[in-house]
């Protein structure tokens, strides 16, 4: 744990428009106290006994969506030169593994071999142009039935991922999430598209119903794709240009034509160049669902004008991050959250809620 990232936590900034960080209050080193032990990562188990390391994980949306560098660095050491680590970055090449590489990477200094796209025929047919599912309601016979061309319209998207993946210098594995309802057919298109878009392999993966020997033929599909690296890695964008100029580059990654800024984004981008931290990565804040801010443009939309509403930063963590569009910095929250039934009985001691 870096000590100086905890005292350089901005809480506000003063009168005069400086930062004022956790040190300037004195209460870095109490910070760093309180994080000695929650900085372990958790050591957890696969149902076959493979070892987990369960540490960090913020939405990739509105955050890295990875999880941490103590926690990789833990299970390269012990799985050794000749081990495999798997490490999470959260949904697609647009926001997950961008930011795996341009800010995690940066920091920790690790150079992945290969990147693993997860894909299934239900997600592709509705970036194909499959109706919308509806939570509650029973899937729409489309995605239980075969349609070859439905799925390879959708394929449009993967090929975009693995695009985006790829200009990184790193090999990537298509991995096809396969569901009992999935056609010969179907399974193929998919791999027919992911290796003509550039991915090193694509394999049919059954281990949700199979365990760990339904991803056999991914296991040695990625290791050879480790075995065969033959680009460094590259980063999207250098840190020394402007705040402007890294969010444009991420735009364009996106398929976007360019990007529109609100007036309040417009001062946030002045107040952080004067404060002297347009030097940080971006850390972009988007929905999930689309290459744009719409989350119902699926497939992979192209030429439009990406709106940025505001701009925040992390300081402590390395980051600015820009909000996108309509974007809400706490996701996931259903109408009525359940910490509201979460309570502790007094008399008892007993924790109610969480059964």
């Amino acid at each position: 744990m870096k000590r100086e990232w905890l005292g350089n936590m901005v809480i506000g900034n003063s009168k005069a428009g400086n930062p004022i960080t956790a040190d300037d209050l004195g209460v870095g080193g109490a910070l760093t106290v309180l994080m000695k032990d929650a900085i372990n990562p958790t050591l957890m188990q696969t149902l076959e006994g493979t070892p987990v390391l369960v540490h960090a994980g913020p939405f990739a949306n509105i955050a890295h969506g990875n999880s941490s560098i103590v926690a990789d660095k833990i299970a390269l050491k012990l799985v050794g030169p000749g081990g495999f680590v798997v490490t999470e970055a959260g949904f697609g090449a647009d926001i997950g593994t961008e930011k795996f590489m341009n800010i995690k990477c940066r920091y920790s200094g690790l150079n992945p071999q290969c990147a693993v796209i997860v894909a299934t025929i239900r997600a592709l047919k509705m970036h194909g142009g499959g109706p919308e599912v509806v939570a509650g309601k029973p899937l729409d016979q489309a995605y239980t039935s075969e349609n070859v061309a439905l799925v390879e319209a959708g394929c449009v998207n993967l090929a975009r991922h693995i695009s985006n993946t790829r200009a990184y210098g790193v090999n990537v594995v298509v991995a096809v999430n396969m569901f009992s309802t999935d056609s010969e057919a179907e399974l193929n298109a998919v791999k027919s598209a992911a290796l003509a878009a550039g991915a090193f392999d694509a394999v049919v993966c059954t281990h949700h119903a199979h365990g760990g020997n339904g991803a056999v033929d991914l296991g040695i599909a990625v290791q050879k794709a480790c075995e065969n690296v033959t680009e460094p890695l590259k980063f999207l964008y250098p840190l020394d240009i402007s705040i402007k100029e890294k969010i444009e580059a991420i735009a364009r990654s996106y398929g976007a034509s360019g990007v529109e800024y609100s007036e309040q984004a417009e001062k946030q981008i002045e107040m952080y160049t004067k404060q002297g931290f347009s030097s940080l990565p971006i850390c972009m804040a988007k929905t999930q669902y689309s290459f744009s801010d719409i989350p119902s443009k699926k497939g992979a939309p192209s030429g439009f004008v990406l709106p940025i509403r505001d701009i925040r930063a992390s300081i402590g963590a390395g980051f600015i991050y820009p909000l996108v569009g309509t974007m809400s910095t706490m996701p996931g929250l259903p109408t009525r959250p359940c910490f509201f039934d979460i309570d502790v009985d007094t008399t008892t001691g007993k924790v109610l809620g969480l059964s």
